[in-house]
């Protein structure tokens, strides 16, 4: 039976003791116990589904624009060198030069920066890999700069359909016994492993360690990645449910915070679809070789399926 998902990377401490810790087992909950776990599956998801249908969720993502070095006329009307599926005709010109990137308005196009009427000023335009990216808007539409090899408009729109049609995301039911506290074996400091994503870009990205649990009497195990301001192991994984009930570029999951004393609670009921299985406009990673489980994972997201 399937449920619906309703309106829904610092190294760790705790190098492992003399003796070693068994292996990570599913958490064998008693009843209150199951009860809290169900309520907090619920609300993870009920909080999953607010993101996603947010005024800046993934559900918005209706572009992505490679820039050209020079100028770069931006507008809805035909004759732009990147035509937005919406708003002013002519909204302005983006100028790249080297990693400097600027904007320049047009006078009158009701243009905003970051919330702010435009002027004729050029404006530096912000990268999301140099900070908080600068936000341009005209009307329900928006677009930032992002770098992925070089930089891109990524275009947004708060009433793209596929958003204004949302209800949900399918997921398996709630099981306990996806709930494992698993053995975290530290990585030596400063090692990384190469990430690729859907454009074929690799990138090296932090490992922390790697965690072991066991299912029905088999071990299985997965690489933590460090992501920026998360204090939880970042796994990107697929499995048996991969491209079949599962999306089919392998899914996302968190750990419950940071291991301690060589332990670390993973919880594939909170695995969930990567951007890319919303959009075509979004650049997501792809699990490492390591991280693709000879197992069915019947717990967390399933694929998800729209029109």
């Amino acid at each position: 039976m399937k449920t619906l998902l309703i309106p829904a990377m610092v190294m760790a401490a705790g190098a492992l003791g003399a003796v070693t810790p068994p292996v990570g087992e599913s958490v064998a909950d008693t009843a209150p116990e199951a009860s809290a776990h169900t309520a907090a599956i619920l609300d993870w998801r009920q909080r999953r589904h607010e993101r996603l249908a947010s005024d800046n969720g993934w559900l918005t993502l209706v572009g992505l624009d490679w820039l050209q070095e020079g100028a770069n006329r931006v507008g809805s009307a035909e004759g732009n060198d990147i035509r937005l599926p919406g708003g002013p005709a002519e909204w302005g010109t983006v100028q790249l030069e080297g990693d400097e990137i600027t904007f320049l308005p047009v006078v009158g196009a009701g243009i905003t920066v970051d919330g702010a009427a435009a002027t004729t000023a050029r404006v530096r335009l912000v990268a999301d890999d140099q900070g908080e990216p600068t936000v341009v808007a005209g009307g329900t539409l928006s677009f930032h700069v992002i770098s992925r090899g070089s930089y891109a408009l990524r275009v947004k729109d708060t009433q793209a359909p596929i958003r204004l049609a949302f209800t949900g995301v399918e997921a398996y039911p709630i099981d306990a016994g996806w709930r494992f506290d698993a053995r975290f074996i530290a990585a030596e400091p400063g090692r990384t492993i190469e990430i690729g994503d859907v454009l074929g870009h690799i990138t090296p990205m932090p490992v922390l360690g790697t965690v072991e649990f066991e299912r029905d009497g088999q071990r299985y195990r997965l690489i933590g990645l460090a992501e920026e301001g998360v204090d939880s192991l970042w796994f990107l994984f697929a499995d048996r449910t991969t491209g079949r009930e599962t999306y089919g570029a392998g899914r996302f999951l968190y750990s419950d915070g940071m291991p301690e004393n060589g332990r670390v609670v993973v919880d594939f009921n909170k695995a969930y679809n990567p951007p890319c299985a919303f959009t075509d406009y979004s650049t997501c990673p792809l699990p490492p070789q390591e991280n693709r489980l000879d197992i069915a994972v019947t717990a967390g997201e399933m694929d998800y399926h729209h029109d």
